[in-house]
């Protein structure tokens, strides 16, 4: 079966089996990450803490420490993709991804788990090394199709990790998900490894190994629209982001019973996952033919629109359909600004490019608590969700009124 399988994936075009192999492995780590991410603070609480520190601090460290480091990380990172090759850069954040998640489950305190996560936000990034190895090889003017396949196997992944996170922890223990997490990102891994060829002899030339990382980071932003796009890139993940830690919160005061506490929380985080996971890849087609400006704008604001009335459910089931609303209009965020970034910028650099937006990304995660702390103590749990549909009708009014006019024009086709 398996030589049969790789017999047909040889006879496809070399950028589309590297994209159906990114999206595999994409998949694996996103289940292997999602397993574990919405009951991080659970496990900071059963860890506890061997100094002065509270456990308060810890779980709301253990989500910034890994976002942090990531954001300092990712563009070097990035840029070194450029020069050594990002199937290389891949395999680094995947295996040593698998190795830091190992030693997560055997961890023996809250602070333990804190530095590990800062570990894994300096060595990890897969998100960023995918999109620059895909973004290399895709034809431009099939970018949008290629970025939201591999967002199709992120959030696919971030839908089916929570439930079984929370069946596994249920069952076997915190631990356990993190070494079934770890085997994932090593499964990845190797898939990519024996997987994909990447022929660098192939590529275009470009005067990326002559310059510094600083100078390769200060010719991404000076392309026109690229400082838009990062803008809108880390309103988007602030806004998607922002939530996560109190829907928890406000699932528990909507159930009588909450003995299922954990198994409706990943449940309402799967279905939005699911449905963006639904329309990612038919978005960005669509931005492929009308151009992506307009997948953009249009998403960003039936998100928003959505998002309003989830601050007035009075049951879970009632937040459960909107939040799948909310996950099919952003299905068509993320791959539009990706694909954008590709249309803005020279091949030869989408190590660079993704790694920048991915510690925008990143620093959007580290605020995101924060910001949403503040109005929670400030308002109430309610007006979180009020603020995330401004933050995405920001991101809608934005792209109407600023984001270049071509844009909003579909990529030349070939022969065109």
């Amino acid at each position: 079966m398996s030589s049969r399988l790789l017999q047909k994936l040889r006879a496809v075009e070399p950028w589309q089996r590297t994209l159906i192999i990114m999206f595999v492995a994409q998949l694996l780590t996103a289940v292997g990450f999602s397993v574990i991410f919405p009951f991080l603070s659970l496990y900071v609480t059963e860890l506890g803490s061997r100094t002065a520190l509270s456990t308060e601090f810890l779980a709301g460290a253990v989500f910034s420490a890994q976002a942090l480091t990531m954001m300092i990380a990712s563009p070097i990172w990035g840029s070194v993709a450029d020069r050594y090759g990002r199937k290389l850069m891949v395999e680094r954040a995947m295996f040593g991804g698998a190795v830091v998640m190992l030693l997560m489950g055997f961890v023996r305190s809250g602070e333990e788990l804190v530095l590990l996560r800062a570990l894994q936000g300096t060595i990890t990034g897969t998100v960023a090394a995918a999109n620059a190895l895909v973004a290399a090889v895709a034809p431009r003017q099939r970018s949008g199709y290629a970025m939201g396949l591999l967002l199709m196997g992120q959030t696919t992944g971030v839908a089916i990790g929570p439930l079984i996170g929370g069946v596994l922890a249920d069952a076997f223990g915190y631990r356990f998900t993190f070494i079934l997490t770890s085997a994932l990102l090593l499964a990845g891994g190797l898939l990519v490894y024996w997987g994909i060829e990447e022929n660098r002899a192939r590529q275009p030339e470009t005067a990326v190994k002559k310059r510094s990382f600083l100078a390769d980071w200060r010719h991404v932003f000076q392309a026109k629209g690229v400082i838009l796009t990062y803008s809108l890139r880390f309103l988007a993940n602030l806004g998607q982001t922002l939530l996560i830690p109190f829907a928890p919160l406000l699932i528990a005061t909507l159930l009588v019973d909450s003995d299922h506490l954990n198994t409706i929380t990943g449940l309402v985080i799967g279905v939005s996952a699911a449905a963006g996971t639904i329309t990612a890849v038919y978005l960005g087609r669509l931005g492929d033919r009308v151009g992506h400006g307009q997948v953009l704008k249009w998403s960003a604001l039936a998100a928003g629109l959505f998002f309003l009335p989830q601050s007035l459910v009075t049951s879970p089931w009632q937040l459960l359909v909107l939040q799948a609303f909310t996950g099919a209009a952003a299905g068509g965020i993320v791959p539009s600004l990706s694909a954008l970034l590709a249309r803005y910028t020279e091949p030869g650099e989408e190590g660079s490019v993704y790694g920048i937006e991915n510690s925008i990304a990143a620093a959007a995660r580290a605020v995101a608590p924060l910001v949403g702390s503040v109005i929670a103590f400030w308002f109430d749990l309610r007006a979180t969700f009020v603020a995330t549909a401004v933050i995405f009708l920001l991101v809608a009014a934005v792209a109407f009124l600023r984001l270049p006019v071509g844009a909003a024009a579909p990529a030349p086709q070939p022969g065109d």
